[in-house]
């Protein structure tokens, strides 16, 4: 699927997604209630996890399956999952969606994030390596994953959790966001605030994003700073979205580091796009009252109140069926991570190469409730995903509606590729009354000799 390859305004690392959260519980013909299995694959960053978190029901549980292609997405996914499961005796909602924002788009960042991001990447060096014998955080697995790449996420965390001052050999996150602008725009670069607006105005405003502020997209292609709610200085490098990219240089092959994510698209499309306030879309004189960044922070902030009011804190858990001596020795020999643990959610993290081989666990044979594909791996589209969606299950791939450097006509193509890609792997497209734009659903094809059971409400998988 050519037109699913990453498109060099989008780069080659997705940090985020294109497209907005969604509810995947409640994306298809009915909304799927009671112990809920949903696999995700490339979404790129927690947004789906919690917008689906906040429309369970008090009754229901959400166990979300996890695959990346690369370890830094994982490493970024767990420190914004980390960081969301403060509890509130240490932070405030408020500034936890400020916190949570700023790490997942801004190139820079004020100290203060800087510091609670530095002391959230040196708790999850304690929680991946204590993981490997037992899992230090019920909510936050990484058991699964093979040692090397839990290996890489130690040395990844160690590596955030230090102070990252500018210059002494370090990378600047300056010089690497302006020399992919320069690579982008080539000889448009003088002329790039009119490319700028170009992309705004005739692009992300006519695909329905139309809340992103001009002023706001024009720092942030500048800089690469998406989200300033503060009066504060952003000049604390943002490690997580720094990586390694093998280039050629003179007939051999370098590791080189700098940002390779996108710098076209923004990530305000991730939360900031679309509400359920009404109050927040309102318009004068034809121009958006609140902006992108308004209502991320708006729809972050309900959020996270969801998963706060749902979550207490694992060291102050017992066992219902659990003596207090039980429950004593528990909180001596268990690692008490400090965050919260949210009733009903589970997240676990599999393996970089584990979709090719789930289809081969009898235990995840119609197991997912959802399965969800974005853009960049729409290619994964094959005939072991019918496989292992349940009955009365939905497939979602995301669309390239805000892949910006594909045309009109290559837009529609993939779209048609997505469509053909679902039939072949025994899915039938589901349209609803108000179409999504930026999302493609189908539910699976009934086999006429299908005689298979629903599977278990647990999947296990050696790492």
């Amino acid at each position: 699927m050519s037109s699913a390859r990453c498109v060099e305004g989008a780069g080659s690392v997705t940090w985020w997604g294109f497209s907005p959260a969604r509810d995947l519980t409640a994306t298809g013909p009915v909304k799927q209630q009671g112990e809920l299995n949903v696999l995700l694959v490339g979404s790129s960053d927690p947004r789906h996890i919690l917008k689906t978190f906040a429309g369970l029901e008090d009754t229901d549980s959400l166990h979300v399956w996890v695959i990346e292609n690369s370890v830094e997405v994982i490493a970024r996914q767990l420190l914004l999952l980390s960081l969301s499961l403060a509890p509130e005796e240490s932070t405030s909602v408020h500034k936890k969606a400020e916190t949570f924002l700023e790490v997942l788009g801004n190139s820079e960042l004020r100290s203060e994030t800087g510091d609670a991001l530095r002391a959230a990447a040196a708790r999850l060096v304690d929680y991946v390596t204590v993981g490997q014998e037992a899992e230090p955080h019920p909510c936050l697995v990484t058991s699964l994953l093979k040692f090397r790449e839990r290996d890489e996420l130690v040395r990844i965390f160690r590596t955030w959790a230090k102070p990252c001052p500018e210059g002494s050999g370090s990378v600047s996150i300056t010089r690497a966001w302006d020399a992919r602008v320069r690579q982008h725009l080539g000889t448009r670069y003088d002329a790039r605030r009119g490319c700028f607006d170009w992309d705004l105005a005739m692009k992300l405003h006519q695909r329905g994003a139309g809340v992103i502020n001009k002023q706001q997209y024009f720092e942030w292609r500048s800089q690469g700073v998406a989200f300033q709610m503060r009066e504060g200085v952003y000049k604390t490098t943002n490690p997580t979205l720094l990586s390694y990219r093998i280039l050629r240089h003179r007939g051999d092959k370098v590791a080189v580091a700098g940002y390779w994510g996108d710098i076209v698209s923004s990530p305000y499309l991730c939360f900031g796009v679309e509400t359920s306030d009404l109050s927040l879309l309102k318009t004068e004189n034809g121009s958006h009252v609140k902006t992108g960044q308004d209502i991320s922070f708006a729809n972050v902030q309900a959020l996270l109140q969801v998963l706060s009011s749902r979550g207490q804190l694992s060291s102050r858990g017992q066992r219902p069926d659990s003596s207090q001596k039980e429950a004593e020795e528990t909180l001596v020999t268990t690692p008490t991570p400090g965050l919260l643990l949210p009733t009903g959610l589970s997240v676990t993290f599999l393996p970089l190469d584990a979709l090719s081989r789930l289809p081969d666990k009898k235990s995840f044979s119609h197991f997912f409730h959802c399965i969800y594909l974005s853009a960049g791996m729409a290619h994964q589209l094959g005939g072991p995903l019918q496989q292992m969606c349940s009955p009365g299950g939905v497939l979602v791939v995301e669309l390239a509606r805000f892949l910006l450097d594909l045309s009109a006509d290559q837009e529609r193509g993939f779209v048609e590729k997505v469509v053909e890609g679902a039939k072949d792997a025994g899915f039938d497209p589901w349209t609803p009354g108000d179409p999504d734009p930026t999302h493609a659903v189908f539910t699976p094809q009934t086999p006429p000799d299908l005689h298979l059971q629903e599977g278990p409400t647990t999947g296990t998988m050696s790492p």
